[in-house]
């Protein structure tokens, strides 16, 4: 039977979801859902049939996230399936990370329902966490609308993620991904309520010491219209990357950046001092003053994500 939550924001959620509602599970899997009706039926009979075949027990936890195309009303003809509905649209971020907080499950698997990722490896995937703590799911090509801005746009932040996290990263925001429930939880208040969620969350675990495996798979044209809108998500994009480069190891940033000023800034007095009988000019103290502040900032950023880092961690996954 279908579990129907309406939701007009996370409180009304966390208190129909209490934690300790039934018994733990092998598998959560969060299926964020805006206006994929034509579709619906078919990707969940797939992950379900998938599910059922393997030895993992599992719940499928989907969350409604203000649809208005009757979404939601073909979504309560569903069996089996726990149904959390938002009144209005709040962005996928936030639909996973209700359902992330809902879920029952040691094991909670991400993916959407637009018919573009395996759904039916869902067990393999799982499958593939035994020892690490977070699985990507990681697209061995690019099948997604604009592609001629979204495949570099996509590649400088991936690069970008990759340099700040010091490991070569496949997929930094692939929608298909299992990870530790517990691990999760630390930081689920963190993420931010649009597309950029799911490269957070690879980027969280990283930054925090747990270990992210990546797993290649198919990517697919999606069915339904795509939700990706150019000048919002370009938006969301820049966004993103000051986001990344002020939360996960600043100083990876800003200290090459401090250090150039600083040897720009020096080689200028020199010359202002031997060129100019000792008269130093005002571009050359400018220099000095935007090096010293460019170090500050990467300093208090650095000091405020050390400062707010959970102080009793999950530990790591074990191989």
């Amino acid at each position: 039977m279908t579990d129907p939550i309406s939701a007009a924001d996370g409180r009304e959620i966390a208190a129909a979801v209490a934690p300790g509602a039934s018994a733990e599970l092998d598998v959560s899997i969060v299926l964020p859902v805006y206006n994929e009706k034509g579709h619906l039926h078919e990707e969940i009979d797939r992950i379900r049939a998938a599910m059922d075949a393997s030895d993992l027990s599992y719940e499928i936890i989907v969350v409604d996230d203000g649809s208005n195309d009757g979404s939601g009303e073909q979504l309560r003809q569903i069996e089996g399936i726990r149904l959390i509905q938002f009144l209005q649209n709040r962005g996928s971020g936030s639909a996973r990370k209700y359902g992330t907080r809902a879920a029952r499950g040691r094991v909670v698997v991400w993916t959407d329902v637009d018919m573009t990722y395996p759904n039916h490896l869902i067990p393999e995937l799982v499958a593939e966490l035994e020892g690490w703590d977070q699985v990507v799911g990681a697209r061995t090509s690019e099948q997604g609308t604009h592609k001629a801005f979204r495949v570099p746009a996509k590649w400088f932040i991936r690069k970008l993620a990759s340099y700040l996290a010091q490991t070569k990263i496949d997929d930094l925001n692939s929608g298909l991904r299992a990870f530790r429930r517990d691990v999760a939880l630390q930081y689920v208040s963190q993420l931010p309520p649009g597309f950029s969620c799911v490269t957070t969350i690879t980027m969280t675990f990283l930054a925090h010491g747990y270990s992210v495996k990546y797993w290649p798979i198919e990517y697919r044209e999606r069915a339904g219209t795509s939700k990706f809108h150019w000048w919002s998500d370009t938006r969301r994009y820049l966004l993103q990357v000051i986001r990344m480069v002020l939360s996960f190891n600043p100083l990876r940033v800003f200290l090459p950046v401090g250090l150039l000023l600083t040897l720009l800034g020096a080689s200028k007095l020199i010359y202002d001092v031997s060129v100019h009988d000792f008269k130093v000019a005002i571009n050359t103290l400018l220099i000095l003053f935007a090096a010293f502040q460019v170090f500050v900032i990467g300093m208090l950023a650095d000091l405020i994500g050390r400062a707010t880092r959970a102080r009793d961690e999950v530990q790591p996954a074990a191989r």
